[in-house]
Order: C-alpha cells, then sequence, then structure tokens
C-alpha cells in the first residue's frame, strides 16, 4: 500500500478552497450588514432593538450547525467528500437566494424577518458540514510533510470570503447613498454570490475521492455512531472544541463585528471600518498558507500555543489604545496586528485539529466538536458583545469575551497530540491516543501545489 498519497492536482485543490471560500462568502456579508438589515427586516421602537434582533438573526443559523455538521458528516464519512461537498454548496446557494430575494418588512410585513430567520437556519445547516468536509478533503490529499500548508488552504478560503466580503460591502456603502443602499444596494453582494454558486457547484463535480477515504471505507470495521465515536475519542473532541472556541470568538468578533463595533463604538465612518478591514484581513490570509508551512517545520502545537499567547498578551492594550483616541490610523494599525497573529492560529489550525481524528470517523468529529464549539460561543458572539455593552456602559467589553476563549484556547493547545511529523494519516486509523510516530528521515523536497 501507498504510504504517501500523491500531490493532488492544482485544479482538485483550488476547486475545494474556491467552494469553500463561496460558503463563508455570503455566510459572512449577513454579519457585515447587520446594521442595514436591522433597519429592513426587524423594525423595531429603538435602534438597539433592532440591531439586537438583527444579530440574534445572525446567530440563529448557527443552532442548525451541529445538526448540519452531524448530519453532513456522518453522510461524508459513509457516501465521500466529493458528494457532501456537492450537496452542501447546493444547499447554500438555494439559501442565498432566499435572502437576496426576501422583500423587507415594509411590503411583507412579519413574513419577511421569518423568511430570513429560515433562509439563516438552511446556511447554518449547509456551512454545519462544510468545514469538516473540505478540512477532510484537503489533508488526506496532502503528502505527509506539507498537511499544515495543504490545510490552511481550508482557512485560507475563509479569509478569501471575509476579504471579498468585506470589500463588496465597502465599495457599496461608499459608493452609493443611505437611501440606494437601503432600497436595493445592501442586495449586490449577496447576488455576487448567487452568480457564483452555479460554478462552484460545478468545480466540485470533478473533484476526485481522496485515497484515505477510500482505505477506510475499504478496510473491514464496526459499524460506527455518534455514540461510539464520542466514547472512543471524547478527548480529541473536546480538544477540538477548546481549540475551536478560541478561533470562533476571535473571528466574529475582530473580523465580522469590528465594522459594527468602529461604527458604533468609536464613532467611525462606515465605509472606514470596512476599508479599514479589507486591509487587515489581506494580511490574514495572504500569512495563513505561511504559517500553515511553517507548522509543517516546526510543529502545529508550538505554532498555535504561541499565537494563542500573544492574543492574551495583546487584546487589552490595543484595544484600550483605540478606545483612547479612535482614528482610522489606529483602526488599521490595531486589526493588522491581531490578522497576522490570528494568521498564526488559523494557519497549522485545520491540519492540527484534523490530525486528531481516523478517517472512518473524521469528518464526523470534526463536525460535531467545531460546530458544537461555533454555535454556543460564536454564532451569538455580536449578540452578546451587543448586550455587554449596552448592560455596562464599558465601549470595549468585547475584549473580556475575546480574552476569555482565548484562555480556553490556551488549555485546549495543552491537550493537543502533535502529530506535524506522523508518517502517514493511516497511523491516527490504529490508535488516535497514542504518542505520535515521526517519518522517516530524508532529504527536504519541495512539493507545494
Amino acid at each position: 500500500m501507498n504510504t504517501q498519497p500523491a500531490a493532488p492536482a492544482r485544479k482538485q485543490v483550488l476547486a475545494a478552497i474556491i467552494g469553500n471560500a463561496l460558503e463563508w462568502y455570503d455566510f459572512i456579508v449577513f454579519g457585515f450588514l447587520a446594521v442595514v438589515i436591522s433597519r429592513l427586516f426587524f423594525p423595531a421602537e429603538s435602534e438597539y432593538s433592532a440591531l439586537l434582533m438583527a444579530t440574534a438573526t445572525f446567530g440563529v443559523g448557527f443552532f442548525m450547525r451541529p445538526v448540519g455538521g452531524v448530519l453532513l458528516g456522518i453522510y461524508a464519512d459513509r457516501r465521500g467528500r466529493k458528494a457532501a461537498l456537492q450537496l452542501i454548496i447546493a444547499l447554500m446557494t438555494l439559501s442565498i437566494a432566499m435572502i437576496a430575494f426576501a422583500p423587507p418588512f415594509a411590503a411583507i410585513g412579519v413574513a419577511a424577518p421569518l423568511l430570513i430567520v429560515l433562509a439563516r437556519l438552511l446556511q447554518g445547516f449547509a456551512t454545519g458540514g462544510e468545514f469538516a468536509s473540505a478540512t477532510s478533503f484537503l489533508i488526506e490529499s496532502a503528502p505527509a510533510n506539507r498537511r499544515g500548508l495543504y490545510g490552511s488552504w481550508q482557512m485560507f478560503g475563509q479569509g478569501l470570503a471575509v476579504f471579498c466580503g468585506a470589500g463588496v460591502t465597502a465599495l457599496v456603502t461608499h459608493g452609493l447613498s443611505p437611501q440606494d443602499l437601503d432600497a436595493w444596494g445592501w442586495r449586490i453582494p449577496f447576488m455576487i454570490g448567487l452568480v457564483i454558486g452555479p460554478v462552484g457547484l460545478w468545480m466540485r463535480r470533478n473533484l476526485a475521492e481522496t485515497e484515505a477515504f477510500l482505505e477506510a471505507r475499504q478496510a473491514p470495521k464496526e459499524q460506527q455512531s455518534l455514540s461510539r465515536m464520542l466514547r472512543q475519542h471524547l478527548r480529541q473532541v473536546l480538544t477540538v472544541m477548546a481549540l475551536t472556541v478560541c478561533g470562533t470568538v476571535s473571528f466574529y468578533m475582530i473580523l465580522v463585528y469590528m465594522p459594527t463595533f468602529a461604527n458604533r463604538q468609536l464613532g467611525l465612518e462606515l465605509d472606514d471600518a470596512f476599508t479599514a478591514q479589507v486591509i487587515a484581513v489581506a494580511v490574514l490570509t495572504l500569512l495563513m498558507p505561511v504559517f500553515g508551512a511553517l507548522s509543517d517545520r516546526i510543529g502545529r502545537k508550538r505554532l498555535i500555543l504561541l499565537a494563542s499567547a500573544s492574543l492574551l498578551v495583546a487584546l487589552y492594550p490595543l484595544f484600550s489604545w483605540i478606545h483612547a483616541a479612535p482614528s482610522f490610523e489606529r483602526l488599521v494599525a490595531m486589526q493588522v496586528l491581531l490578522c497576522a497573529v490570528l494568521a498564526a492560529f488559523f494557519g497549522p489550525f485545520s491540519a492540527a485539529v484534523a490530525e486528531q481524528f481516523p478517517a472512518g470517523v473524521r469528518s464526523t468529529g470534526l463536525a460535531l466538536a467545531y460546530n458544537v464549539a461555533v454555535m454556543i460561543f460564536g454564532g451569538f458572539a455580536q449578540f452578546i458583545v451587543t448586550w455587554l455593552i449596552h448592560a455596562t456602559g464599558i465601549a470595549i467589553a468585547p475584549v473580556f469575551y475575546v480574552l476569555f476563549a482565548v484562555v480556553l484556547g490556551l488549555i485546549g493547545a495543552c491537550f493537543l497530540i502533535d502529530r506535524t511529523h506522523e508518517a502517514h494519516l493511516a497511523a491516527v486509523d490504529a490508535d488516535p491516543s497514542r504518542p505520535p510516530v515521526p517519518a522517516p528521515s530524508r532529504p527536504a523536497i519541495a512539493q507545494g501545489l
């Protein structure tokens, strides 16, 4: 049996990255446009109440993520990564269309927010299976000494989605009057995602199934179930959950919520906030593959610990600094620095968590741990900090929530089994909890895409 998978065709990896970016683009755009959507679909007695309902609707989609994650994860482990990735992007395209063409409250009354909530539930179900299926595909396709690099492309896709979403939203908010933005301009980012949807579906039809999945399906084994997976891999599930709490809270607070925070709490113009976001997310997106490749050399656990500790030290001083004298320049500096540190965390993240599970339950285990953590701590992050700011009167209250998540991430990193130099992922199937076996010494050979 071949002990090292051949490097996948470039178009195979690009198909996974582009499809993944499209999934997250539309999911993220809703968060960016929460201020506008709150006015159109959730009219209330006060601006605060409308925004609270809009951010709650953003979080509602996360209720379906564990359900979609587990069901689509089981589907991916039984039918294949390719089949799951195709189904996911079809469901996401449908949900995008529902939001893009939804009439506002003024046109159809209470049916308008109900339609948005339904679309968000469908988005949550589809997105719940995306991370586990795409990560499993990329990691299982990678050469043994390039899993960090290949895994980083999953997070690169998410960064690309945030970058494109922030860029399109910045252009729309900067180029249109407030009246035109409310009337029709807010639909433009969703329409773009709707147009690209069929392209992503076509690309995913050309994916080839991974060798690791085919081997796992052919190997004799007991029938897996969710309860059996939890009994056998509880430590891995809890470890991945703790790391995901750190990642998801940091992602949604530092990236998705920041334009709203800069506008509402710092008094900066919304288009300036989105411009700063585009610059910072570009740094994040470009650096993640660099840190993913670096983790292949120095180890994923070491890099994740270093990044988490850096976040813990930097967060409060930076938030206090910008609150003391809000400006576009300070916002850019803070976001660029935080995104550089986040790149060091997210670069090795996908490979590190995927290496904790054997191929037979990799999608299911990842989907459960990742989506439960995201639902509880990430989905309602905007809602929680909006409430915290209102209840405490402290403008920088969001930083305390992020610090709490980073502490959990540090604890999870301490229990992470570092399989950076594992010769082959099939070794994880035999005993996922045993110490890693180093790959045999060999000359370093560049094996990029």
